[in-house]
């Protein structure tokens, strides 16, 4: 199976602050990949550059064998990579339907206006992607009445609505209860086994990782230290030495 997407030798400088050194990697269709490792070691850097927000000072990223290097949000959008963030970011006023449906205003390439009506754009797809998070019996609601789970699982209906081939994940399970994050893991493993898409998520939770990552990479001072199954990162001699006594493989996540 050829890579969905190929990463090479991805780096951000800020002066002489290297927030992300020479990483490089590969991602393929259906694939679930797990992006650890302790604040500050270069995640969300590495991930605003995959989505377009941070231009890269070196390296090359490419989706499909083209290249997206240094485009902005609604170029690597367009071209099909969705994110969610670990701040769910929704239209608090608006109904859960409405908050999809401005996704898919935006994929169609139309501006939303609030002048605009939504009511009847695009609703069966918009209700088949609720359907699909499990939140079609809230679509009517304004998202600002809903419990954080829930927020999170219409936020992946809102990044879905991209009609992504890769997406990606920005603790996905941040603030939610135990319950909810296993209702989550369980619905985006399943998308992209069903779907082929290909996911890259960063994640605290160590049990969500473990038990839902194909594969996991360790990232430490910008730099990736370890890469492989998980019952291979649980036994790496490097990930043990550089993370012991910070909780971060064997219980809850340090400061």
């Amino acid at each position: 199976m050829s890579a969905l997407l190929e990463v090479e030798n991805l780096a951000k400088s800020y002066g002489g602050v290297h927030a992300v050194r020479g990483v490089s990697f590969a991602l393929e269709p259906g694939e679930v990949v797990a992006l650890i490792g302790p604040n500050g070691a270069g995640k969300s850097t590495c991930f605003n550059m995959l989505n377009g927000q941070i231009r890269p000072s070196a390296g090359k990223v490419r989706l499909d064998g083209h290249d997206m290097t240094g485009l902005g949000p609604p170029e690597v959008s367009r071209l099909g990579v969705g994110r969610t963030f670990q701040i769910t970011a929704t239209f608090a006023t608006m109904t859960v339907r409405e908050n999809v449906q401005v996704s898919l205003l935006a994929q169609a390439g139309r501006a939303f206006s609030p002048w605009r009506r939504l009511a009847a754009f695009a609703v069966d797809r918009a209700t088949d992607l609720l359907e699909l998070v499990g939140m079609a019996e809230a679509a009517a609601r304004p998202a600002g009445e809903l419990a954080y789970g829930d927020l999170k699982r219409l936020e992946l209906a809102i990044a879905l609505a991209t009609s992504p081939r890769l997406l990606l994940m920005d603790e996905p399970t941040a603030g939610m209860a135990p319950g909810e994050r296993i209702i989550l893991m369980r619905l985006m493993a399943k998308l992209a086994k069903e779907k082929g898409i290909g996911v890259l998520f960063t994640e605290h939770d160590m049990d969500a990782v473990f038990e839902h990552a194909t594969r996991v990479m360790v990232l430490d001072r910008g730099q990736l230290i370890a890469t492989g199954t998980p019952a291979l990162i649980r036994e790496d001699a490097t990930v043990k030495a550089v993370y012991l006594g910070e909780g971060l493989l064997y219980g809850e996540p340090g400061p």
